[in-house]
This record gives C-alpha cells, sequence and structure tokens, in this order.
C-alpha cells in the first residue's frame, strides 16, 4: 500500500508544473553551496553545476525537456527583466560612459567581429552543420538574446542558450589570468571585457569580484554586444556564407 502511495504522489508531482521549477531552484541552491565549498572557483560555476545535476535529474526520472521547460519557463521569463535592470548601476556612471562612447563602441564591435568570426571559422574548419554554426555564432551575447537571434537565423534556441553558458563559465575563468598577464587593472576596463566576453556570468563575477564601476560597464558592454550582434550577425553569417 505504501509503495502504491508514493508511486500515485510521484505520478501526480510529475505531472505538476511547479516540481520543474522547484528542481531548478534546489538544484541552484545545492550548486552555491558545492562551490562555496570548493573555494568558489570559476572552473565550477554554481550555474554550470546546476545544469549537470537538472541533466541527472532528468535522466533519472526520464523526463524530457519541454515538460521540464513548461514548469521552469518562469525562470526563463526573468532572464529579460533582469538584464534590463543592469541599467541602474550603469545610470550612476553614466557622465564616465558618455566620455567613453565612442572608444567603447569601437572596442565592441572589433569584439563582436572577432569573437562571431573565430567561432565560425573553427566550427566550419571542424566540419560543423550549418545549424551548429548558427547556433554558436551568437555565443558571446546574453542568453535572452542569444536564442532569439539563433531562431531568427536559422540555429537551434536551446544548443545557444548551452553554448552561452559554456562561454560564460570559460570567460570567468580565465578573465583573471588575462587581466594580470596584460596588467589591467582599470575596472572599467576589466568589466568592459567580462562583459563582451562573457555576457551575463562576467557581470556577475564584475559584481561580486571586482566592484560596482565593473560591474556597471559590465553590463553596459552585455547590453551594447546583443544590441550590436543583433545587427551585425545576419551580414557576418552571409560573408561566410550561411545564408
Amino acid at each position: 500500500m505504501k509503495v502504491a502511495a508514493v508511486d500515485q504522489l510521484w505520478v501526480y508531482l510529475s505531472g505538476h508544473p511547479l516540481l520543474s521549477l522547484l528542481v531548478t531552484l534546489l538544484a541552484f541552491i545545492a550548486a552555491v553551496r558545492i562551490n562555496r565549498a570548493l573555494g568558489g572557483t570559476s572552473l565550477l560555476h554554481p550555474v554550470i553545476l546546476s545544469i549537470a545535476l537538472l541533466i541527472a535529474f532528468l535522466l533519472l526520472v526520464d523526463m524530457d525537456y519541454p515538460t521540464y521547460f513548461e514548469g521552469a519557463q518562469f525562470i526563463h521569463f526573468l532572464l529579460g527583466p533582469a538584464t534590463v535592470a543592469l541599467a541602474i548601476p550603469l545610470y550612476d556612471h553614466r557622465e564616465r560612459v558618455r566620455r567613453l562612447l565612442v572608444p567603447l563602441l569601437l572596442a565592441c564591435g572589433a569584439g563582436i567581429v572577432t569573437a562571431v568570426g573565430s567561432t565560425l571559422g573553427l566550427a566550419m574548419l571542424l566540419g560543423a552543420r550549418p545549424e551548429t554554426l548558427l547556433s554558436l555564432a551568437p555565443r558571446s551575447v546574453t542568453s535572452p538574446i542569444a536564442m532569439g537571434i539563433a531562431e531568427q537565423i536559422g540555429g537551434i534556441p536551446s544548443l545557444a542558450a548551452g553554448l552561452v553558458l559554456l562561454t560564460g563559465s570559460i570567460g570567468c575563468a580565465l578573465a583573471p589570468w588575462v587581466f594580470r598577464l596584460l596588467r589591467v587593472r582599470d575596472p572599467a576596463v576589466q568589466g568592459f571585457t567580462l562583459g563582451l566576453s562573457a555576457h551575463g556570468f562576467g557581470t556577475a563575477h564584475a559584481f561580486a569580484r571586482i566592484g560596482a564601476v565593473a560591474g556597471a560597464f559590465s553590463g553596459l558592454a552585455m547590453g551594447l554586444t546583443g544590441l550590436l550582434t543583433a545587427f551585425l550577425l545576419p551580414m557576418l553569417t552571409r560573408l561566410f556564407g550561411l545564408h
């Protein structure tokens, strides 16, 4: 009787959309604690650990992704407002941003061309399929924008989101070494670099590890990269013969 009751309870819970939301929150809480226990290393970022835990859970209970996403889509919805909210700390440094606007735009454009060109070039040399290439192209843009761009140009949004997370994790892990190697000490430069190369991951890292100035410039870079990529990426993909 107890086994039957447990089975009935699981059938009810597995069909409830809030199960995915609850599991996602629990996975992130567990991942944060694991990361802290390991010294807060960027190599095992809480988001990456959360993904691994969620994948293990979905495989264990044999739940497909559409079913999971039906319950967890509220968190996906919050990505947009969270990105917009980054404008608040940026407003506090608006005068400095105004003075540096032209070099920042040039740096952002150069970063986009370098990221997209190197990614597509290497992937084409390795024989990637067109849909994979179009999913790789927006990997340096924050997740909600990257998924939208990938869908518009013919890529796979879910694959693009995964590649964005991987890019952000690697960027946060390598950034401190790169800054020390190049002797970059200005928090504005560090933050802008993190936002350009590691989007949301880099912005969170800038706020937590460097400071408010770095976080503000990282949020600016993330927003500019998303905006400019939406305009530049179709032209770059045509240059590579993908359209």
